[in-house]
C-alpha cells in the first residue's frame, strides 16, 4: 500500500514528539511506500532534515507556507462566481460549522486563475468580503478586515493548489492545513483518509492567538474560528480519527467530529531498550533532575528555570539537565539562558540534543512543564527507565502517571501539577527528591504500566490492523468506481 502522510510544521524538519513518531511509524512498516506531504514555514528551510527518510519512502515532497509572498495579481478581475460558491467562501471565511468544502474544493483547485492573488484581488472576491463586513463585520475597519482575511486565506489557497501525491490513503497527522491536504486527497482521488490528532490542533492555535502580538483583540476571534473551520473538514472527510486517550476524544466529539469516527490508538514505547541503561554511581551524592525537551515556547521551558530556582534552595545537592535541541527558537533560548543568570541558578546545563538512553538512567527525576502536550512520548520514556516524572497537567499526563481503567495498573508514576505554577511544581520535584523508596516506588509503577498499555508492539499492531481495514475500503472503491 502507498499512504500518503500530511505533515505540518513537524517531520521531517524537527526532531521529537510528532516527528519522532512518524518516522518510528514509517520505519517500522517496510511492507508499505510511504510519500512525506510535508507542510513547513520557511521556504529557507528547504531540504534541512533531522530526520533521514527511511528506505521505504518514495518523495519527501516540500511545500512552504511563506512562498505566497512571492506571488503578484492584478486589481479588479471578474471571475463569475456562482451563488453556491459565494455561500462556500463566506461559510470558509467566518469559520461556518456547515462549510460546503465539496465546493469549495472544486473552485479553490479548479484552474480558474494562475495565481491565488489573482482571485484575491479580483472584483468578485472584494464584492464577496465586502458583504460579509456589512453582515457580520459592520464595527471593523474594513481594511484591516481586508487584509486579515487575505493572510488567513493565502496560505490554504497555495498549498490546495500544489500537485498533491496520488495513493491508496492519505493519513493527516493533524487537523489544520495537514487535515484540509488530506481531505483534498480523498475529494480527488476518492482514498480513504486517516486523521491522528495527538494534541487538538485548533485548540493550541486558539491559546497562541489569544497571546499573539501579531493580531489585534478584535481579530482573534476570526483567526480562531477559522481554525476551528479548518478542523471540522478533517473530521468531516476522515474515514477514521485516532487519538490518543479520552479526553481528547471527548474534545473531539465537542468540536464536531462524529463519536462513531474516532479510535483511541495510544502511543507506544520499545520497553525493553530502557532497561539496561548506564546508572549513576553509588558513591554519587547529587539529585540528578532531567527534562526531555526542545526549548520552545509550548514546552514552557522559562516556568522550569524558575521552579528548579526554588528546588535548589531546598536541595543544594540537585542537578538539572535540559535534554533536548536548542536551535529551533535561538531567542527563547536566549531568554531562557538569560532567566536562569538572572535568578543566579547554578548547576543547571542546557545539553543540546543527546542520546535520551544514555542519560535517562542516570536521573533521579525526569520533568515536563508544557503548557500543551497530546501523549508525550518523554513521558512514556521516563515510565520505561522507572523514573517517576512530575509533569503539568496537560494532555494525557495525568492518565499516564495516575492510571485508567484501561491499563488496569494501581498506584502513580509520578505527580501533576498546575500549568505555569512554578512553586508547586518545585514542591513535587523536591516531594521526590527527599524521598529515594517514593522514587522507586512510583518508577516501578511507571514501568509496569507501560509494559501493560503502551508498549511499541501494541501501538504498531494496531495501526497495521487499520491500514489493512482501510486498504479493503479502498479496494473496495475501487471496484464499484470501475463497475
Amino acid at each position: 500500500m502507498k499512504i500518503c502522510i500530511v505533515a505540518e510544521g513537524s517531520y521531517p524538519y524537527v526532531t521529537g514528539g510528532v516527528s519522532s513518531w512518524i518516522h518510528d511509524l514509517i520505519n517500522s512498516m517496510p511492507q508499505h511506500e510511504f510519500v512525506i506531504f510535508a507542510i513547513g514555514a520557511e521556504e529557507r528551510n528547504r531540504g534541512r532534515f533531522s530526520y533521514r527518510p527511511p528506505d521505504n519512502v518514495c518523495e519527501v515532497r516540500e511545500v512552504f507556507l511563506d512562498t505566497f509572498l512571492q506571488e503578484e495579481g492584478r486589481w479588479g478581475r471578474r471571475i463569475e462566481l456562482s451563488g453556491k460558491e459565494r455561500d462556500a467562501l463566506q461559510g470558509l471565511i467566518v469559520g461556518e460549522r456547515d462549510t460546503d468544502w465539496e465546493t469549495l474544493f472544486q473552485l479553490l483547485c479548479g484552474g480558474r486563475w494562475d495565481a491565488s492573488t489573482e482571485f484575491l484581488m479580483s472584483q468578485d472576491y472584494f464584492d464577496l468580503l465586502s458583504d460579509v463586513a456589512r453582515q457580520r463585520y459592520e464595527q471593523l475597519p474594513f481594511r484591516e478586515l481586508f487584509w486579515t482575511v487575505r493572510s488567513m486565506l493565502l496560505p490554504l489557497m497555495q498549498l490546495l493548489r500544489h500537485p498533491l501525491p496520488e495513493a491508496d490513503l492519505y493519513h493527516a497527522v493533524s487537523t489544520g492545513y495537514a487535515g484540509v491536504i488530506a481531505s483534498l486527497g480523498k475529494h480527488r482521488y476518492g482514498r480513504p483518509m486517516l486523521l491522528t490528532e495527538h494534541g487538538i490542533y485548533s485548540r493550541e492555535r486558539e491559546e497562541e492567538i489569544i497571546k499573539a502580538d501579531w493580531v489585534k483583540g478584535y481579530f482573534k476571534d476570526l483567526w480562531i474560528r477559522y481554525f476551528y473551520g479548518l478542523a471540522r473538514c478533517a473530521y468531516q472527510y476522515a474515514d477514521q480519527v485516532v487519538t490518543l486517550f479520552n479526553r481528547n476524544r471527548e474534545i473531539e466529539i465537542e468540536l464536531g467530529c462524529p463519536e462513531s469516527k474516532i479510535a483511541i490508538i495510544p502511543n507506544g514505547i520499545k520497553a525493553d531498550e530502557y532497561v539496561d541503561l548506564p546508572r549513576k554511581t553509588a558513591d554519587d551524592p547529587a539529585v540528578h533532575i532531567g527534562a526531555i525537551v526542545r526549548v520552545v515556547p509550548i514546552k514552557d521551558i522559562r516556568t522550569m528555570i524558575q521552579s528548579f530556582a526554588v528546588v535548589k534552595r531546598e536541595v543544594p545537592q540537585a542537578r538539572f539537565s535540559i535534554m533536548g535541541p536548542y536551535d529551533e527558537d535561538p531567542d527563547y533560548y536566549r531568554e531562557c539562558v538569560e532567566l536562569a543568570e538572572m535568578l543566579g541558578v547554578r548547576d543547571l546545563t542546557f545539553t543540546g540534543s543527546v542520546d535520551v538512553k544514555t542519560r535517562i538512567g542516570k536521573l533521579d527525576v525526569v520533568v515536563l512543564t508544557s503548557i500543551s502536550e497530546g501523549q508525550p512520548l518523554a513521558v512514556l520514556e521516563a515510565m520505561a527507565a522507572a523514573k517517576p516524572v512530575v509533569a503539568t497537567d496537560v494532555g494525557s499526563c495525568r492518565e499516564l502517571l495516575y492510571g485508567s481503567e484501561a491499563d488496569g495498573v494501581e498506584g502513580r508514576a509520578g505527580l501533576v501539577v498546575p500549568v505555569l505554577d512554578d512553586k508547586e511544581i518545585a514542591r513535587a520535584i523536591i516531594t521526590l527528591c527527599n524521598s529515594e523508596s517514593l522514587r522507586r516506588e512510583m518508577g516501578e509503577n511507571g514501568r509496569r504500566r507501560v509494559l501493560s498499555a503502551y508498549t511499541h508492539e501494541q501501538f504498531i499492531s494496531r495501526y497495521e490492523s487499520l491500514y489493512a481495514s482501510l486498504g479493503k475500503e479502498e479496494k473496495t472503491w475501487q471496484v464499484s468506481a470501475s463497475s
